[in-house]
């Protein structure tokens, strides 16, 4: 049963994308990133990124559980990615008011959707709930390999090249803006 109405549901997954280009329009004016921020930030989103990716090759979405690859480690590897993601994002933008519109949107938007994908998981799949007890929601345990691989197709599928997309226009912006902005 659903702590979320339907119509709960259907507005988080609008907000999630309203919100999310409510932040690149935010993390676009009031980043000010330096070389050193970008040494520091870029390489915590690509983490993020990888392990976006390696969950987008493990996901078919409403056909089977996933529990291979990151699956084995963290329920919510997408969630966790993006996590890491903005967070080398705002790392980068050296600008801590990014950091507070960021964990808000996360704990306000994420969160709840978190929660009613994982309803609908256990709605669609009956080994559900064992799988969650045996693997943290955002917070790696890491124990052995499920031993499934990587496919490529499924990257493809779940068309997480977008997030590569926009994480390098996003890298773009942020160069773009230590080559142009005067220090501060």
């Amino acid at each position: 049963m659903s702590v979320f109405p339907k119509s709960y549901a259907d507005r988080v997954a609008r907000l999630r994308v309203t919100t999310g280009f409510i932040l690149v329009a935010a993390f676009a004016w009031f980043s000010h990133p330096d070389f050193r921020s970008l040494a520091w930030g870029v390489p915590l989103s690509v983490l993020g990124l990888l392990l976006r990716g390696w969950a987008a090759g493990h996901l078919e979405k409403n056909l089977r559980l996933a529990v291979g690859g990151p699956y084995a480690h963290v329920r919510n590897p997408l969630y966790l990615g993006t996590l890491l993601v903005a967070a080398g994002l705002v790392v980068a933008s050296r600008r801590w008011p990014l950091a507070v519109l960021f964990a808000a949107v996360f704990a306000l938007i994420y969160l709840p959707a978190i929660e009613l994908e994982e309803q609908h998981l256990a709605n669609l799949f009956p080994d559900f709930a064992s799988y969650a007890r045996r693997v943290p929601a955002l917070w790696p345990a890491w124990r052995g390999s499920s031993g499934e691989r990587f496919q490529w197709r499924l990257y493809v599928h779940n068309r997480e090249y977008q997030a590569l997309a926009g994480f390098l226009a996003g890298v773009a912006l942020l160069i773009a803006k230590v080559m142009v902005l005067p220090a501060r």
